[in-house]
This record gives C-alpha cells, structure tokens and sequence, in this order.
C-alpha cells in the first residue's frame, strides 16, 4: 500500500469575509456521476446540474408560453379598442359622408358627360349653320352676303351660354320633382321648405345672371330667343317671361291667400304691369331712333365716308339693347323676391313648383309640335 504524500493532506487555507471561499479563475472540474455517464457542471453557486435536465427545462417553459393565449398576454388592448370605438352616431354620420360623397362623384360625372355631349352637339350645329349659309351665299351669287342676314361665326360668348341654359333647365326640373316631392311629404319640415325656396331663387339669379354676359357677347341671340324652345319664344318679352302674367298665372295657385296678401300680390301685378310699359316704350324709342338713324340723310350714291359714320351711329344705339335685357331680367328676379316676401314658406314653395310646372309643360308642347304628324303637301 502507498502511502499518501504530505502535500496530499495539506490544509487549505480558507479567506474570512462574506463567508464563502474566494472565486477562482480556473476551470469548473468536470465529474461523472454515479449512475449516469453524462457529464456534470458545477457552477459557482456549487450546485452540479445537468445539460440535458437545463434544456429540458427550458423546452417545457416555451412550450407553455406558446400554449397561453395571446389576449391573455395583452390584458390591456382589448379593453382599449373597446373604450377607442366611436359612438354609434359618429358611425352613423361618416356613413351619410361617404354616400354624399359618392352621389357628389356621380353627379359630377354625369354633369361632365352631358358638357361633352352638348359640345358635340353644337359643334354639329355650328357646322351646319355653316353649311347653310354657304348655300345660302352661293344661291343669292354673292359670298359676301349671306341669305340668312347673318354673317360670321357664333360667338364663343354664346355657345358657353347655350351650354349653362342647358344645364340650367336639368337643374330646374330637378328642383321643382324636390319641390313636389317636400310639399306632398307629411314630415317635411318648415326649414327644408326654406331652403328649397332660397335654392330656387337662387337659381333664377343664376340664369339672370348668364343671361347678361350673353347679352354683353350677342344681345340679338338673346333677344331672338334662340335658345328657347318655340312655345317659350311665343311668350317672349325682352328676352324672357313677362313678369305681369306669371304672377297672373301663378294667383290661383296660391290659394288661400290672406286679404292682405291678396292687396300685396295686387299691388306687386300693378307695378310689375306699370314698369313693364316703361321698358316697352323705352324699346318703341329705340327703334324709332334706330330707323331715323339709318334714313337720315340717305343718298344712295352720297360718298363712302357719310354711309360709314352713319352706320357707325346706328351700332352705337344698338348697344343699348343690352340695357333694356338687363333692365327687364332686374324686374323678373324683383318680382320673385318681392312674391317670396309676401308669402308664406310653403306658399312660396307652391308658387316656384307652379312656375317650374309652367316652363317644363312650355317646353313639352314645343316637343309635341315638332312630333306632329305631318300633311301631305298638295300638289
């Protein structure tokens, strides 16, 4: 037997302090189990672990995690989204946004496509007014004078014109089948009626309103009524509605009326009457000066300069036509909002439903009479 060296049993000494032996920098001693032959750690803490126990450990500890519910990892977000959520209100109102938004694109859409059709179609006019005149021309053997009485191309002035009258009459029978539907409504509120009748006034100013830069472009095409169709022109006066009869037309439609009302509306017809003769004779005039401007001093062999300043003159008196169209539009929108000040709210309402009525069945019989059956010429 061997016997064990001193060095073998010397004591280590142990350092005093927090009661535990002092960290050393070498290598942890691997050891081998008693009944195992994997290899065991020891750590600083003096505890012997194995490998394979440690990542077992840490294999059931995820696995767990990844059993656990995410909403139960995140207590807080779902109480959050429910106390984020809008009222049902709110909701309500974004809906009626977007709709409103969706019906604003289509109508302008549908506002676009009808420009572009009614561009192509006056076009089409222009070039046939054209080709008319040519013929015209060609048949009388003189290019510089057309058989028409009209030379010269249609004024930009008064295509854009005719394109806005065009949109303004859709937007006429629009308002007055609203207009109907309100007053045949049982909800209809005092308010709403108020707005569909500023609206329909509104729109009375918009055509007045076109109507003068029309004028100011080609004061003939406006007074003409061109743009009308032909039971509207028979009914013309200064280039739109006399005032005197609408009001005569629309009284009966106002029923009933208060005896006050009846004496406003009375005297509102007696000096809508009164300046409509002011204008007339003011346009009497006009024309007198105009005929005793041409025939003033007419020499038919007189020299060039003479004819040239006499006509000169005579374009200048024409230019007062303007006045007279703008002069009798001023008295056409007086006298509906004279009517509206008069009435009430729902009585307006009948009165522009009336008046809508009026110009649409107009504009129906001129349909009806260009659809007529034709007669057989007799030979």
């Amino acid at each position: 037997m061997t016997s064990a060296s001193p060095a073998q049993f010397a004591v280590v000494p142990l350092r005093m302090g927090y009661g535990r032996p002092a960290p050393s920098t070498a290598p942890a001693p691997v050891m081998t189990g008693m009944w195992s032959s994997e290899a065991f750690k020891v750590v600083d803490s003096g505890h012997a672990t194995s490998a394979s126990t440690v990542m077992e450990a840490d294999t059931k500890f995820e696995t767990r995690l990844e059993d656990v519910p995410q909403a139960a990892l995140e207590p807080g977000t779902s109480t959050d989204q429910e106390t984020s959520k809008p009222p049902e209100r709110v909701l309500r109102r974004l809906a009626q946004n977007r709709e409103a938004a969706r019906k604003s694109r289509l109508r302008k859409k549908a506002y676009i496509q009808q420009l572009e059709t009614s561009r192509v179609k006056l076009a089409q006019l222009e070039l046939e007014l054209q080709r008319a005149r040519q013929q015209g021309a060609y048949a009388n053997g003189n290019m510089g004078d057309s058989a028409l009485g009209y030379t010269g191309s249609i004024d930009p002035g008064v295509t854009a014109f005719e394109i806005e009258y065009s949109h303004w009459v859709d937007e006429q029978k629009r308002h007055t089948a609203e207009l109907m539907s309100a007053l045949q409504g049982q909800k209809t509120s005092e308010l709403e009626l108020r707005l569909l009748v500023e609206t329909g006034l509104s729109n009375y100013e918009h055509l007045f309103r076109i109507k003068a830069m029309a004028a100011n472009a080609d004061v003939f095409h406006v007074m003409s009524g061109m743009w009308k169709t032909p039971a509207e022109r028979f009914f013309l006066w200064i280039g739109g509605f006399r005032p005197s009869e609408v009001l005569k037309i629309l009284s009966p439609q106002l029923e009933p009326l208060t005896e006050q009302q009846r004496m406003l509306v009375g005297g509102l017809q007696h000096t809508s009457t009164q300046a409509e003769d002011a204008l007339s004779q003011g346009m009497e005039k006009l024309q007198q000066n105009l005929a005793e401007t041409l025939t003033a001093e007419a020499v038919p062999f007189g020299p060039p300069d003479a004819y040239m300043l006499q006509m000169a003159t005579a374009v200048d008196r024409l230019k007062e036509l303007v006045g007279f169209v703008i002069q009798a539009d001023h008295l056409r929108l007086t006298t509906l909002q004279q009517m509206h000040k008069i009435l009430t709210t729902r009585q307006a309402a009948r009165g522009l439903l009336a008046l809508g009525d009026y110009f649409q069945r107009l504009r129906t019989l001129s349909s009806l009479w260009a659809a007529r059956p034709r007669e057989a010429a007799i030979s």
